[in-house]
């Protein structure tokens, strides 16, 4: 379920080159926080992956609601850590 989640947000992943350095920006809409900078595209994507799997892990721990993706409801998976 979370590998498919992480799937499927990654593929709501909008990427921008920024012109002052040619480097990529990269984020996933919806889930505040969820950003990466790197110098090529497939580094991005790797970085963001990585920012998004962090952001999942601390909101869990935390506690905190994360959006519901495509019909996938990791608060649920959180519920059923911490019971």
């Amino acid at each position: 379920m979370l590998a498919h989640f992480l799937d499927v947000a990654m593929e709501m992943g909008r990427y921008e080159i920024i012109e002052d350095d040619a480097s990529y920006w990269g984020e996933i809409p919806g889930l505040q926080g969820v950003w990466a900078k790197h110098q090529t595209l497939a580094g991005c994507q790797r970085e963001l992956r990585e920012a998004l799997s962090d952001w999942i892990a601390l909101r869990l721990r935390m506690g905190l609601e994360i959006p519901e993706i495509a019909g996938i409801n990791l608060n649920q998976v959180g519920t059923a850590i911490h019971a």
